[in-house]
């Protein structure tokens, strides 16, 4: 997980950020994307793409994480993921999430190249299984997610945020088809929009 990241301390580049997203295919609620610089002597074992680890894995190693490296979160709302789009949004907020960090010597990205940012990079095909900064931006990135869905999961509890995180599942579809749309909602992804329509044309009699 580290030979990306060895390979740059090596050539004396020893602020390698790895970049990553979360929450770009979900109905409801935010993008999050992470930056993190690892320490080159404080190694963190068990890193690993997110999606592949437990929550209690993530939440342990996201305590590692935030004692040992440098990181940044920026959170896009759902709002601004629709007046974006969710690519747009996710260069944007994983850029922000660079720039947050300072002064960085090479940045470790999962697939997605940066535009507007004048630091070398690197893209890395599944990233996050191949990187130890990625995976940690990840890691970082999935947990604050998480804490904001179950946060909003008290604001509006008939939808079940705290158990599909928003993303589209046929219990978040049934349940968003029973309840309408939300704040939280992404008005410009398709299930979204056609229960819009639905409403709307149910409204116009």
């Amino acid at each position: 997980m580290y030979i990306h990241e060895k390979r740059l301390w090596r050539d004396g580049r020893r602020r390698v950020a790895g970049c990553d997203e979360v929450g770009r295919g979900p109905l409801a609620g935010p993008l999050v994307a992470a930056a993190v610089i690892l320490d080159p002597d404080s190694p963190i074992e068990g890193l690993a793409d997110s999606k592949t680890l437990s929550a209690r894995q993530r939440e342990e190693l996201s305590v590692l994480i935030k004692e040992k490296a440098r990181i940044a979160v920026v959170t896009i709302p759902a709002g601004e993921v629709d007046r974006l789009n969710v690519l747009a949004a996710s260069e944007l907020a994983m850029r922000k999430a660079v720039e947050q960090l300072g002064s960085v010597d090479h940045v470790l990205t999962d697939a997605l190249p940066l535009k507007m940012i004048d630091i070398p990079q690197t893209p890395i095909i599944k990233g996050d299984r191949k990187s130890a900064s990625i995976a940690a931006a990840s890691i970082i990135a999935k947990v604050e997610r998480d804490a904001y869905m179950e946060r909003i999961a008290e604001k509006h509890p008939a939808y079940g945020f705290e158990r599909h995180k928003g993303y589209p599942t046929k219990e978040h579809i049934r349940l968003l088809e029973e309840n309408g749309i939300t704040d939280e909602h992404r008005k410009s992804f398709a299930p979204v929009r056609r229960i819009l329509e639905k409403q709307m044309r149910l409204d116009l009699g």
